[in-house]
């Protein structure tokens, strides 16, 4: 998965001030800046030196030009960094859905982002949760339209999400320390394919995070190497990384 501020705050946390000061940090996050610390590009002091094109040429005769091949995913091994397979939300935009768009919108924005899961945000663009393409190709859509006794297209994304308090949340300052290895025992034991890494919003801040990556079990299989599957099996995916981690 590749992969796209986003605030989680705990329960205890909602006072508004909070809440506003977290919400700036969402919107930083979804301006495509990931982390909250301001860095200022160092001031150059103005040359007299004008500024001069640069020397062109022509292509002698028989010459060809080839484009540049797009440079594959870092391949990584089981005690590779932890960061190396972090989908990092400094780097890449978070790709979002509003908590009231349908299943079946959740699943043209996988298709066409290429990315098996989505962030759930709200109006104010906080965290809701994730939706995976495993919820919105499963039983649970089917079985919530029927309850409900609306038709599939109707079932909404906030209905089927995994909310952001269920959520497996790891501290970046544990995943620099930790190897890939680490992170697959993680997800193993919680039984999820997803987990968020968090950072404090701020120096003082104890009830807002900044979402600053994300794991995935199915970007992990890609770059240890392991083929695609036709249809997403969490256990069996957990079955290959494991035997690749064995051999």
């Amino acid at each position: 998965m590749k992969s796209e501020d986003l605030t989680v705050r705990n329960e205890s946390g909602t006072a508004s001030a909070k809440s506003r000061r977290a919400g700036e940090f969402v919107e930083k996050m979804f301006s495509g800046i990931g982390h909250p610390i301001q860095v200022h590009a160092p001031v150059r002091e103005r040359s007299e030196e004008p500024f001069r094109p640069l020397r062109v040429s022509k292509a002698p005769p028989g010459a060809m030009y080839r484009l540049q091949v797009r440079t594959p995913e870092l391949r990584v091994s089981a005690n590779s960094p932890a960061i190396d397979v972090m989908t990092d939300l400094s780097r890449v935009v978070a790709v979002t859905i509003p908590a009231t768009a349908t299943v079946d919108d959740a699943h043209r924005s996988m298709i066409e982002q290429r990315v098996r899961a989505l962030f759930v945000i709200d109006e104010a663009r906080d965290i809701l949760g994730i939706i995976t393409s495993t919820d919105t190709l499963g039983e649970k859509p089917i079985q919530i339209a029927q309850r409900r006794g609306v038709r599939h297209v109707d079932v909404l994304v906030r209905e089927v999400m995994t909310p952001a308090d269920l959520l497996e949340t790891l501290q970046l300052r544990d995943v620099q320390q930790a190897r890939v290895g680490d992170i697959v025992e993680t997800l193993k034991s919680s039984g999820r394919q997803h987990a968020l890494v968090i950072e404090p919003a701020g120096a003082n801040a104890s009830t807002a995070y900044t979402v600053r990556g994300m794991f995935s079990l199915t970007q992990i299989a890609r770059q240890m190497g392991l083929p695609p599957q036709l249809r997403h099996d969490v256990a069996r995916t957990f079955a290959e990384i494991e035997a690749a981690i064995g051999a």
